[in-house]
């Protein structure tokens, strides 16, 4: 193997290990540098070269590399040879870490080969020089992961993306209660009305794992359904929900369980400005937000149009590019959501095929269909948007569109995080999870997971066995 330049490192840092990068780690979160403390971080050159070979296009991955290179530039920039050898202070760029400090250095290792073979052989440059420190490879791609163990190297995922290591600890949105709950906290337990709406305050030791909008329910379908609304000192105001499963429907729609009636009360709550819908296909996510949705913007007002969009992720080989305007190409990828608008409009039954005609055609003006692509510089102001396979996106894609909320507007987001389709994104890493869990304590947020499927007996067994 040729020796080539490998970077020093000082015995007096502190430093125990030393990270190497994978370009797609940092295609994938360009503050990926930030994200290991006091330790040193390595880009092989090879990395370098991948980067700039992926810098053009206007995708979310060339916009990443962009913001990579951005972060090196202003690193290596009035620097000399000596101190890029050296190694360059990741705190000089700590305003762009997100609350991260980082304190370690970011060095450059020259290695022979390229790709994959080019990084592996900067791992052995590395570690025949440091024997004494461990050096460890992150990268997102499971191959290489593969190859670096069987090499005798170190590797891992990254998992500074995910906010949980585990799904099974992500946020259900819903605390099922004892049954002697009352017993234990209802002591000297105060409640009122204001119009149509009951209180109570409840207080104990359960209330402090309580958030905002979190609801509340008891063993059985035809029990007490509350929700959050307020968590101080030990106290919690807890509001009685509606029942949306005998007593109240929304649109002609009825919930057919208890979750559903709980994401019912959330859609069609106004305080409520984000909601967040996860479960498996058939539990009706989709059905509960339209219906909500035509419920706040026609019978209530609340909004002035529906606006429909998704990542568009073929499942299987894409057919290539689709003729039309926006919305025209985007109609074959919303045929889950315009199957549910066709199930609401049929339940429309005033007026005979003339009213279901008229019906249909307010829909049309009033129900928009928007590709994800063009949200960057949009502010929705009183819309009710929904989006659909929310699974498939980033964390960042998240931010772009939340961050795409003007003064009342209602955002939507549905997916299956058992049905993600993007590269590099898992269970725990993925857009939707991210948001779940960081907006859990946000008071203008609620979330529900769906557990019931109830599309048909069929659907139901397939889902089960298959």
């Amino acid at each position: 193997m040729i020796d080539l330049p490998v970077p020093s490192f000082s015995s007096s840092s502190g430093c125990e290990t030393i990270y190497v990068l994978d370009t797609n780690v940092l295609m994938h979160d360009p503050t990926a540098l930030f994200r290991f403390a006091e330790h040193w971080v390595v880009l092989p050159m090879v990395v370098l070269q991948e980067l700039d070979a992926s810098k053009k296009g206007l995708s979310e991955v060339a916009r990443n590399v962009r913001q990579v290179s951005r972060y090196l530039d202003t690193l290596v920039s009035k620097k000399s040879y000596q101190d890029i050898d050296n190694g360059l202070s990741l705190a000089e760029l700590a305003s762009f870490a997100n609350g991260y400090s980082p304190t370690g250095k970011l060095l450059f290792c020259h290695c022979q080969g390229s790709g994959d073979e080019g990084i592996l052989d900067a791992m052995q440059l590395l570690m025949q020089r440091h024997p004494q420190r461990e050096v460890v490879l992150v990268t997102k791609d499971i191959n290489l992961r593969i190859r670096a163990r069987v090499a005798g190297l170190d590797a891992e995922d990254y998992f500074n993306d995910q906010p949980r290591q585990d799904l099974d600890l992500l946020f259900a949105g819903v605390d099922v209660l004892d049954e002697d709950f009352w017993e234990t906290h209802g002591q000297g337990m105060r409640s009122w009305q204001d119009g149509e709406r009951i209180f109570y305050e409840v207080a104990g030791p359960r209330v402090a794992s309580w958030s905002p909008n979190q609801c509340l329910a008891f063993p059985g379908d035809d029990s007490f359904d509350g929700i959050v609304r307020e968590v101080k000192e030990g106290m919690a105001c807890v509001e009685r929900l509606r029942d949306y499963r005998h007593r109240h429907s929304v649109w002609g729609v009825q919930a057919r369980n208890r979750e559903q009636s709980l994401a019912l009360n959330l859609l069609m709550d106004p305080s409520i400005e984000l909601v967040t819908l996860t479960g498996a296909a058939g539990t009706g996510k989709t059905l509960l937000a339209l219906a909500a949705g035509l419920a706040m913007c026609f019978d209530e007002a609340r909004y002035r149009e529906i606006i429909m969009t998704r990542i568009t992720i073929p499942v299987g080989e894409d057919i290539g590019f689709l003729p039309g305007t926006e919305e025209e190409k985007m109609s074959p990828w919303m045929g889950a959501l315009m199957d549910n608008l066709e199930v609401l409009t049929q339940g429309q039954k005033n007026g005979g095929s003339w009213g279901r005609s008229a019906t249909e055609d307010l829909l049309r003006n009033r129900v928009k269909i928007r590709s994800l692509n063009f949200m960057r510089g949009r502010t929705f102001q009183s819309r009710y948007v929904i989006l659909d396979e929310a699974q498939n996106l980033t964390a960042k894609q998240m931010k772009t569109l939340l961050t795409r909320a003007g003064p009342g507007t209602k955002m939507v987001c549905l997916g299956n995080l058992s049905q993600i389709d993007t590269p590099y994104l898992t269970e725990t890493s993925s857009g939707l999870t991210y948001v779940v869990d960081r907006f859990r304590e946000w008071p203008g947020s609620g979330h529900i997971t769906l557990t019931r499927g109830e599309r048909s007996r069929l659907a139901d067994f397939a889902s089960s066995v298959l």
